[in-house]
């Protein structure tokens, strides 16, 4: 069985095209399987990268469904009609990967499928599903100075899906249960918005 493309093979290949074009989030994950959740949270985490306030409650409600379908044990992940629809520009996804080819190459010599059990039980997939549910909340909320920690955190999980990387997938869990102890349950915002949503779906 050929090799499933990496994340830099991914990327290049949205890249190429009629700059103007609109991808579809929809389209974009089609054909990736288990690998989709990778591939959106990817895309989900990019607004949160980017310098200005709204981005990481343009990314944190995403990144909450993507952990939910996870939490369900959805083998692939469900877009409303209005969000599968969208998407960026092939320029746009053009001039990012210019950016980070280099520094996915890199990636690539360190991340790659291994410990592939650790992904394979339901378990683990609850278990990711809980922590980017928690992560994404954490994203949503005006905590200063923490949108890139919680953008590199789901970074860890996005590469960890997208190459199949057990090892890496151990690292996220890690790093995450301690960053949402820090952030979220210490200082109990994250107590109260769990509630106010609680509230919202009964």
């Amino acid at each position: 069985m050929p090799a499933e493309p990496g994340i830099r093979a991914l990327l290049a290949a949205y890249a190429e095209g009629d700059p103007d074009e609109v991808l579809p989030l929809g389209g974009m994950l089609h054909g990736l399987g288990r690998r989709a959740f990778g591939m959106l949270l990817l895309l989900a985490t990019l607004p949160a990268l980017i310098p200005v306030p709204a981005g990481g409650a343009i990314s944190g409600p995403i990144v909450v469904l993507v952990g939910l379908q996870m939490l369900c044990g959805r083998h692939e992940p469900w877009l409303p009609a209005v969000i599968a629809r969208r998407g960026p520009h092939r320029g746009a996804l053009a001039r990012f990967h210019a950016k980070v080819q280099g520094a996915l190459g890199r990636l690539e010599r360190v991340v790659r499928p291994r410990l592939s059990q650790v992904l394979q039980h339901r378990a683990a997939a609850m278990l990711s599903g809980m922590l980017l549910v928690l992560l994404g909340l954490l994203l949503s909320l005006p905590i200063p100075f923490t949108n890139y920690l919680f953008a590199g955190l789901l970074m860890l999980f996005a590469f960890a899906l997208l190459e199949r990387d057990g090892a890496l997938m151990l690292v996220a869990w890690i790093a995450s249960a301690l960053a949402v102890a820090t952030f979220g349950l210490l200082s109990g915002n994250l107590a109260a918005q769990i509630a106010r949503w609680v509230d919202r779906l009964v």
